[in-house]
């Protein structure tokens, strides 16, 4: 079945509207019915629909209340498209009307339920496609770049001016985040924009790492201290003196070793592996975790005098599952990127595929979301990604994140649903099929229920 869509009938003739409705509602769409040009202005402020079917002459003429109503709708609901019910116009009365207004296309009286549904769900794609267009090019004028992130979201540009701050000040910064949300691009951006950006950056992962291998990578160590040391070797805090040092996954970093570090971050002063001659270092320290370090700390896990010491000043970059309207913008920055890397001629994405994408709980954030467009470009046989090129995993999911509940103390069980039928349908974006398949109820008995509730 097609996605649904919600329908606005502008119809004098309430058993003709109500007729369309119940033909419409069998193959799972919403729908309202207007009797007035006022009526329908008042059902589009209320809830833009996808598709607005309506008679001709209410549409263009109006009806004494209103005047030139299809102006007015296309300035409330943009997005919708139009389908003009029309009786006995030829060809040329058409194309007139045609040079007057905008619509998607005309029914002719009587209108059968097949061609009405035909109509109404390609007219509901379009729209679809309208709304993405739309988002995009919003989202396009928000744009903002900053040493590889690529970003439009709010949260994420606010994000951006405290690493702008945070850069110029000594403080040591911590930067929160799961896997694949770009601590490293961030730590880089306080590297190049602080007045160490022309000393050395150096990053390393400690986790994995025994504390004997970490202790040499980070400090160095002296010829014969242990079997293999044939020679003296720099550690990082060495290399990148006067620089900074990004420490990943600092969380991971064992016990005995945290000490080590912390008598660096107080007093600057390093001890090679084997050496009894302390040395002097002047390194900015910036370090990254996707653990819960204040967790960590009260089952004694991490050391608190080295949280609160790396947890000068923190950064908390937000999952993708967080900032789903940075999906598109990412996705056409990526999409340009593999395009030119493997030199195939993809220029766009479509609508099912940006909605998917969109909806996708991207567990790997930014990074699993290149990975996955890399392999699309590479995979794609036209100009343009579809549903065929998706990986099976993100074509059949369903699984999108909640939003924010609500508290629910002190509420009825039928506000408790009506909150519930309401949050998803918003997580959904307005997707009867994916908010019934989610809700794990039928397609009728969700739309008995948004009427039931005035969320139609």
């Amino acid at each position: 079945m097609s996605e649904t869509a919600f329908v606005l009938i502008v119809e004098q003739d309430t058993e003709q509207a109500d007729r369309m409705a119940e033909s419409l509602r069998e193959h799972g769409h919403a729908c309202r019915t207007a009797q007035s040009a006022t009526e329908a202005i008042e059902s589009l402020q209320a809830r833009p629909p996808d598709v607005i079917v309506a008679d001709q002459g209410m549409a263009t003429e109006g009806d004494g209340s209103s005047t030139r109503p299809l102006g007015r709708w296309s300035r409330i609901a943009p997005d919708a498209e139009v389908l003009l019910i029309v009786q006995d116009l030829p060809p040329e009365a058409i194309s007139r009307l045609k040079s007057r207004h905008t619509f998607a296309g005309v029914l002719a009286r009587p209108v059968s339920p097949d061609a009405l549904t035909e109509a109404v769900e390609h007219a509901a794609e379009q729209a679809r496609q309208n709304r993405a267009n739309r988002a995009l090019k919003q989202q396009a004028e928000r744009r903002c770049e900053f040493e590889g992130l690529v970003t439009g979201n709010e949260q994420m540009i606010r994000l951006i001016h405290r690493v702008r701050r945070v850069a110029d000040s000594k403080l040591t910064v911590l930067v929160l985040g799961e896997s694949g949300t770009g601590k490293e691009l961030v730590a880089q951006a306080l590297h190049r924009h602080s007045p160490r950006a022309r000393k050395a950056f150096r990053a390393i992962n400690c986790a994995g790492l025994n504390e004997n291998l970490l202790e040499s990578e980070l400090f160095g160590h002296v010829k014969g201290a242990f079997t293999g040391a044939v020679s003296d070797r720099k550690g990082l805090f060495e290399v990148v003196d006067s620089g900074t040092l990004f420490l990943d996954e600092v969380g991971d970093m064992p016990l005995a070793m945290q000490a080590k570090l912390l008598r660096t971050l107080e007093n600057g002063e390093i001890l090679p592996v084997g050496s009894n001659e302390i040395r002097k270092v002047d390194v900015r320290v910036v370090s990254a975790t996707r653990r819960n370090l204040q967790e960590m700390v009260e089952h004694h896990e991490f050391r608190d005098d080295l949280f609160y010491r790396l947890n000068q000043a923190t950064i908390r970059i937000p999952p993708l599952r967080e900032r789903r309207d940075d999906v598109p913008i990412l996705i056409d920055h990526f999409l340009h990127e593999a395009a030119d890397v493997h030199n195939k001629p993809v220029v766009s994405v479509s609508g099912e595929v940006l909605r998917k994408l969109s909806a996708y709980r991207w567990p790997g954030n930014v990074r699993e979301l290149r990975s996955v467009v890399d392999q699309m470009i590479v995979l794609a046989e036209g100009h343009e990604l579809t549903l065929d090129d998706l990986p099976e995993a993100i074509r059949g999911s369903t699984d999108i994140v909640l939003a924010s509940a609500q508290s629910t103390a002190g509420l009825t069980m039928q506000q408790m649903e009506k909150l519930h039928i309401a949050n998803t349908l918003k997580l959904t974006g307005g997707n009867r099929d994916q908010t019934a398949k989610m809700l794990g109820i039928g397609a009728r008995t969700l739309y008995r229920k948004l009427r039931e509730y005035g969320l139609q």
